[in-house]
């Protein structure tokens, strides 16, 4: 869990950091970064811990002793076992239950910390527009943040123009006792401020020029306060549902995608009104002249053209929009029935790679902190890789996304069997010397 904090402070540290926020907000990000991580952290640690206990079982000859009593290592196994079976019920129970919450306060939280503005009001030699209305530039800042020199502040009337503009030497800056607003104290300075006269419209009319040698300027500091967005803004995300809520969105979903394609198909009837053959008319009591006949009958077939011509393009566009609301909404669905399956797979995980690290330390016979993290690290690894591609290709509809969800599960476990075989039949699996000899029979024999 500490890797997985510091990766987090690694990748949101320029959007945390010179903002102001309290000491509490950082605290409380990292308690909930450190709950969503549990789905990475859970099944690594499992996995750790049961290849570094009986790896260190394995090196101080406890599992000889055990052996030689007539326990088997299947049997030495079954009280670990039925603790990972308990880890998984509260995984999944968490999963379930605290995750969505951890993830809403999460994302939220961190949401509202990533748009908050800089607390660097002021920066040396750069034009700052934190301000409404208002541009200022500071040539020189001393070391104590506070004192400043070379002021130049550009305040915009209601054109957008320039109508104030103040230069100053020097100047202090600090904020007031209810950081409400921040106070400039500016020294030895000349300000500039046109107005609009008395006779006509001009914004620009008047100009005015006054020297000061001490004034004092305010600003509200009301929109740098951090401000929280309403959580049920992010409700909507899968990441944010229990499996309740997650199963009432697919079964909607489901229901809007076959009431849509039943509309499509009563969209697509055609028109048959342009295959119909004109009824026959009763006589005609004069003759009419037969090029005025010809004449009527291509003016019908060519309105007749443009009114069907234009009814399909209708009927594509209506289409082409139903086809992306399609998409949009399989897509959606396939991502809250991966979100629904996670709620599992944590706990399946944890089985799965304590069915690796058990067999797997007691093989290695080697505890501690060196090569048990290794081969976690690969394993895991392994699982992890193949479980982001699987996850991927289920969201991008490439793969079922019950199979996405489990293909990781279904790579390892026969691992898992396969190690528990040879452990439980005193297999070297790992043994370099087994595997020296082995290719010194093989080079024997060609020799030979």
């Amino acid at each position: 869990m500490f890797v997985l904090l510091m990766l987090f402070l690694f990748k949101y540290i320029d959007d945390l950091i010179g903002k102001g926020f309290k000491w509490y907000i950082i605290l409380e990000l990292m308690m909930y970064n450190s709950a969503t991580n549990l789905a990475m952290a859970l099944p690594l640690s499992v996995l750790l811990s049961s290849i570094m206990t009986y790896g260190s079982l394995g090196e101080n000859y406890e599992l000889v002793a055990i052996k030689s009593a007539g326990i088997s290592l299947r049997r030495a196994m079954y009280p670990m076992m039925v603790v990972v079976f308990v880890i998984s019920i509260a995984a999944f129970m968490f999963s379930d239950y605290m995750l969505p919450v951890a993830n809403l306060k999460y994302y939220s939280l961190l949401y509202d910390a990533r748009k908050q503005k800089s607390a660097d009001l002021i920066p040396e030699n750069i034009f700052s527009s934190r301000f409404p209305r208002t541009t200022i530039r500071v040539k020189r800042k001393d070391p104590d943040g506070q004192t400043l020199y070379g002021i130049m502040i550009y305040q915009h009337g209601n054109i957008d123009a320039n109508h104030i503009v103040t230069f100053a030497k020097s100047g202090m800056m600090y904020r007031t006792k209810d950081d409400l607003f921040l106070v400039l104290k500016l020294k030895d300075g000349i300000r500039y401020e046109e107005s609009p006269g008395e006779v006509n419209y001009n914004q620009r009319q008047r100009l005015t020029r006054f020297r000061f040698k001490e004034t004092e300027q305010r600003f509200d500091l009301s929109e740098f306060k951090m401000t929280r967005t309403n959580e049920n803004e992010f409700r909507q995300a899968s990441m944010m549902m229990n499996l309740r809520q997650l199963q009432h969105y697919i079964d909607s979903a489901h229901r809007n995608v076959d009431s849509s394609i039943s509309v499509n198909y009563r969209l697509i009837v055609p028109n048959i009104r342009y295959f119909i053959l004109p009824k026959s008319s009763k006589a005609v009591k004069k003759p009419i002249p037969a090029d005025s006949l010809l004449v009527h009958a291509i003016n019908d077939k060519i309105n007749a053209f443009n009114n069907a011509s234009s009814e399909v393009r209708q009927i594509q566009d209506a289409l082409k929009l139903r086809t992306n609301n399609y998409k949009d909404t399989t897509k959606s669905i396939r991502r809250y029935i991966m979100e629904y399956q996670k709620k599992f797979t944590l706990s399946a995980a944890c089985i799965v790679l304590f069915l690796i690290g058990a067999p797997l330390g007691a093989i290695i016979r080697k505890g501690g902190l060196g090569l048990p993290v290794v081969v976690s690290v690969i394993f895991f690894l392994v699982y992890y890789i193949i479980g982001t591609i699987g996850e991927k290709s289920a969201k991008e509809g490439n793969l079922s996304p019950l199979i996405g969800a489990w293909v990781a599960i279904a790579v390892l476990f026969p691992i898992g069997l396969f190690l528990s075989y040879k452990a439980a039949t005193d297999s070297a699996l790992f043994d370099v010397e087994m595997y020296k000899r082995f290719f010194k029979r093989i080079r024997f024999r060609k020799e030979v």
